[in-house]
């Protein structure tokens, strides 16, 4: 079953609202029969991975970015559960460190993409320097940038080189074999509450909350306004965009996997196909073994 990308797909050049996207959409599944969905999805997942990396000409970029509690850790659960961990690896972004705060703010993401062949799932990522950093451009003094000595110096200009920065970036990864998929985990207000009150009374949750939550939580309409903006300046053909509705985790999950399963079929890639001289070593050694 082909999933509706347009649905989620940020087109590029054309601006659009986070508000117009639907946070509980679950299209015409229940739960039961989104779960079979998915567990048929994670099968056509591990037959792309194989010839991925078999045919090491192509690496695959997964970003997940969301408001706390939008699910990011269970989608990438998920994915992964289809996936060989031999051909693929998880980076999740914390606060970055004295020496990462030393290089440019692409620095470590770079040391973590995938080589060809694998699968890497950022958990966060890049755009937190236009997400976070956005919302609190204190956070910038940490990087000691000339000219920009105090946070109310940061201005449009600015975030207009950040974008850039990160289009240059992801286009040159793409023309250079890596495939890129981004998605918005699109949770509504109302659903985060229940989940920060879930893990407030689960105490086998409680270290999932923080009062850090709550405080960023009074800044939801200016972390929208910030995905927005990051949305609309990044959303490339090279490296797509993809808000998915997010309020009903199993069907955030499938939505995910069946795009990217749909991406990997899209490559047409195929097993290495052996020269005839080690086809022929491959009969004569098919003989040896069945002699013996």
């Amino acid at each position: 079953m082909k999933t509706n990308t347009d649905k989620y797909l940020v087109k590029p050049n054309k601006k659009v609202k986070i508000k117009d996207f639907d946070t509980d959409y679950k299209g015409h599944l229940d739960k039961e029969e989104g779960q079979k969905e998915l567990d048929r999805v994670k099968k056509d997942l591990s037959k792309y991975q194989e010839i991925l990396y078999a045919s090491n000409s192509h690496a695959v970029l997964i970003i997940f970015q969301a408001m706390d509690a939008a699910g990011k850790d269970g989608a990438i659960e998920h994915v992964m559960s289809g996936l060989n961990p031999q051909g693929c690896q998880v980076y999740s972004f914390k606060t970055p460190s004295a020496e990462e705060y030393d290089h440019d703010f692409l620095w470590r993401h770079y040391k973590a993409l995938p080589e060809k062949g694998r699968i890497g799932i950022h958990n966060r990522s890049h755009y937190e320097n236009v997400l976070v950093c956005k919302v609190h451009p204190e956070y910038i003094m940490s990087e000691n940038l000339p000219n920009y000595s105090t946070p109310d110096k940061i201005d449009k200009d600015f975030w207009q080189d950040r974008y850039d920065s990160i289009r240059n970036f992801e286009k040159h990864l793409a023309s250079n074999g890596t495939t890129i998929l981004k998605f918005f985990l699109h949770v509504s207000k109302d659903e985060q509450k229940q989940r920060f009150l879930d893990r407030i009374e689960d105490p086998a949750k409680n270290w999932k909350f923080s009062a850090g939550d709550i405080r960023e939580r009074a800044l939801w309409d200016k972390y929208m306004d910030a995905y927005e903006d990051a949305l609309n300046e990044t959303s490339m053909d090279y490296a797509p965009w993809y808000v998915i509705p997010a309020d009903k985790k199993w069907y955030t999950r499938l939505a995910v996997s069946q795009i990217i399963a749909e991406k990997l079929e899209s490559l047409n890639m195929e097993f290495p196909k052996l020269p005839q001289e080690e086809v022929d070593k491959l009969e004569s050694c098919k003989q040896q073994l069945l002699e013996e």
